[in-house]
């Protein structure tokens, strides 16, 4: 079991090196074409930050570890909200606070939200879904980028031919390192005799949501709070539409319990109130989606 948890850990690592190079080169590249801040927040590092989900629950579903990749993803966008996002939040509550600056993304995650809710109340996520999934991430992609998103300051920096190896490298990285999960995930389930969904929804979506943590904080501590809002916003976009539309695709998921299902729901709603109040609110609420995330992790472990 050592070694299980080493390589588990050693995957983590990768999973957050290869999503950053990735972030970096292909941040530079966009840059290179005159894509906004904002865009580029909201696409193109969403997508890199959603790299590890995407590659784990991928790999799981090719694997028959459904519950892996079911759990990956909504526990990343459960983590993404009320750990992620409510700590920036937190820390600079002027990021969401005064107003719905954030409106369009805000509006656009809860339809896909919507949509993929839908799909799970067939009770499995198949082919169809995976379709009707696949095709609302096609309408949100496209909104998002014909309407220029939100307003950001500051410059992304090109690395210049260094963007392809940077993105290339981190794709290398994140594709080995979600291996190592996978494998390290299954075995601690399996020593521990905890449902593999448990642990997805937990140790690996954690794990997976490393990248957006950490892009998310240094972009408000470099006053890039667009891409900050659109990096977590779009990567939970690209989390249940595009990662469990191509899951789909491959295999179908079962949705046993839409019990998570509506809990990623309730979440998603209770960003609202960031964008409302105070700062002094914003603090106040974001301690709250965090001590609610607590009390999630706490229930899904059976500790309450």
């Amino acid at each position: 079991m050592i070694l299980e948890v080493i390589l588990f850990l050693a995957g983590i690592a990768l999973l957050i090196k290869g999503a950053d190079l990735f972030v970096g080169g292909g941040s530079g590249l966009a840059a290179r074409f005159g894509v906004s801040p904002a865009i580029i927040g909201f696409t193109v590092i969403a997508f890199g930050t959603s790299l590890p989900e995407f590659v784990v629950s991928v790999n799981a579903v090719i694997a028959n570890d459904t519950g892996i990749a079911l759990g990956n993803v909504l526990g990343s966008n459960i983590a993404n909200i009320a750990l992620v996002l409510a700590l920036c939040a937190f820390i600079r509550p002027a990021l969401v606070s005064g107003g719905m600056a954030n409106l369009r993304e805000t509006a656009l995650m809860l339809a896909a939200t919507g949509v993929f809710c839908l799909c799970a109340l067939r009770g499995v996520l198949d082919l169809p879904a995976g379709l009707v999934m696949l095709a609302a991430f096609a309408v949100i992609l496209f909104v998002m980028t014909r309407g220029g998103g939100a307003i950001a300051e500051g410059v992304i920096p090109s690395h210049g031919r260094r963007d392809i190896l940077l993105t290339i490298g981190g794709l290398a990285a994140v594709v080995i390192g979600s291996q190592l999960v996978i494998d390290g995930a299954v075995a601690i389930a399996g020593f521990f005799q905890i449902p593999t969904l448990v642990i997805g929804l937990s140790i690996v979506a954690v794990g997976t949501s490393l990248p957006e943590l950490a892009t998310s904080l240094v972009a408000i501590m470099k006053g890039e709070d667009g891409i900050s809002v659109g990096n977590l916003l779009g990567s939970n976009i690209f989390n249940l539409l595009f990662v469990m539309g191509i899951g789909a695709l491959i295999r179908p998921v079962p949705v046993a319990n839409l019990t998570d299902t509506l809990i990623v729901a309730a979440f998603s709603v209770a960003v609202i109130p960031l964008f409302l109040g105070s700062d002094r609110w914003t603090r106040i609420w974001a301690v709250g989606l965090m001590a609610a995330y607590a009390v999630y992790i706490a229930f899904i472990f059976g500790m309450i």
